[in-house]
């Protein structure tokens, strides 16, 4: 990894530092102090703000492939839960100054004041491009009085070694972290406003993100969002029309109360729909295995296609593991000796063929693995709330 971003002065300087040895110098930015985390890249041009406070990188360190970050600052609006999650931020060439009329303080300060961990002038494109042929790692970021006055050698053995006693994402169960500790409703905004909801949804949050029930309310939806421990029970007493599992960080195969409560959804023939752990989870309900993806998904500028449509859509990504599914023709869903019916892969990634949806073609269910709602766009993928609905509307006809 090249060193030539070395920074003279250690009240300035940062220290990434990889499990494989790898060190990299840069400036500190934002907090000073220590961190750790499983580093992966995004590679998104915009929705820096989104992206810091998707709980989805909870316990992960993010490097921006975009040269430039923080250039039109932070503001109260476009954050999609009220703090920032990610344990580390790296970057090249962060703003000098925000310039953005909506913008209330810059990108540093907001780092700062939540007590995040940065680096700045870092190589992030050699960076990158080790992640992507190595596979993500752990790291560490460190700063200020986390640094001795020299560091030499023997310092940045001792620093991968802290590294390597941190944890690692495989097996890691976040979501009780991330997940709101008490129920509430979002009810339908814009011409609903007012109106009797076409529908109620018990929504898990798994570590929901703000926009994701804002959509679901834009189409006449009442949402209940609900701990990730709330039972079948709890969810039966509230009658929905729907039931949705959110976005969320952490091993699927950690996640069993979710995956029992997924198959109590699935045996009532509840309307189900999944957003990226919560297609996993349904891949893991309906027997399939889930596995950990070299260096992940992460950005808004994903190839995905609808192999039921033929459609190919630019999509946003935030994911690291994947469901281990057959692509092609429809399969019986192996929980159970069958009991789910059939299932197929409704949605393919371009770029690797991983699986990006599933379809239930005996139970009203489905799932994606990529983000219909992501706030900073592409928005290429917003008719799957719409599918949702047609989804809830005819299995109440079929009902009635």
């Amino acid at each position: 990894m090249p060193k030539d971003h070395a920074v003279t002065g250690t009240s300035d300087l940062a220290l990434l530092v990889l499990e494989d040895g790898t060190i990299v110098r840069g400036r500190a930015y934002g907090a000073r102090g220590v961190t750790f985390g499983e580093i992966v890249f995004s590679t998104g041009m915009t929705g820096y703000q989104e992206t810091l406070t998707d709980p989805s990188y909870h316990q992960q360190i993010v490097v921006m492939t975009a040269p430039h970050v923080g250039n039109t600052g932070v503001n109260d609006e476009d954050r999609e839960s009220s703090r920032i999650w990610v344990s580390g931020y790296v970057m090249r060439d962060p703003a000098r100054r925000p310039s953005n009329w909506r913008s209330q303080r810059s990108l540093d300060e907001e780092l700062q004041a939540q007590g995040v961990v940065a680096i700045s002038d870092v190589d992030t494109r050699a960076l990158t491009r080790r992640l992507r042929e190595g596979g993500v790692l752990r790291a560490g970021i460190f700063s200020g009085e986390a640094l001795p006055d020299v560091v030499d050698a023997r310092t940045e053995s001792e620093l991968r070694e802290q590294v390597l006693a941190s944890p690692e994402m495989a097996g890691a169960d976040l979501s009780g972290a991330v997940t709101t500790t008490e129920a509430y409703v979002v009810e339908p905004t814009g011409d609903f406003a007012g109106k009797e909801p076409i529908g109620t949804i018990a929504a898990l949050d798994l570590g929901i993100k703000a926009m994701t029930p804002q959509r679901m309310a834009e189409r006449g939806l009442r949402v209940h969002v609900l701990p990730a421990a709330t039972t079948l029970e709890e969810v039966q007493e509230l009658a929905p029309d729907g039931v949705f599992f959110s976005n969320g960080p952490g091993d699927p195969q950690t996640a069993e109360h979710a995956v029992d409560l997924l198959r109590g959804v699935l045996d009532a023939r509840i309307p189900f729909f999944g957003i990226c752990f919560g297609n996993q989870l349904l891949g893991r309900a309906l027997g399939f295995g889930t596995y950990k993806l070299a260096y992940g998904h992460r950005g808004i500028n994903q190839p995905v296609q609808d192999v039921t449509t033929g459609k190919v859509e630019v999509t946003a990504h935030n994911h690291g593991f994947a469901v281990d599914a057959p692509i092609g023709d429809a399969t019986t869903a192996p929980y159970d000796d069958g009991r789910y019916g059939r299932v197929l892969v409704s949605h393919v990634g371009l770029n690797d063929n991983v699986v990006e949806g599933l379809q239930c073609l005996d139970l009203p269910a489905f799932s994606v693995q990529y983000h219909p709602e992501a706030a900073a766009g592409p928005h290429d993928a917003a008719y799957l709330f719409d599918r949702f609905v047609d989804l809830l509307t005819s299995t109440t006809k079929d009902h009635a």
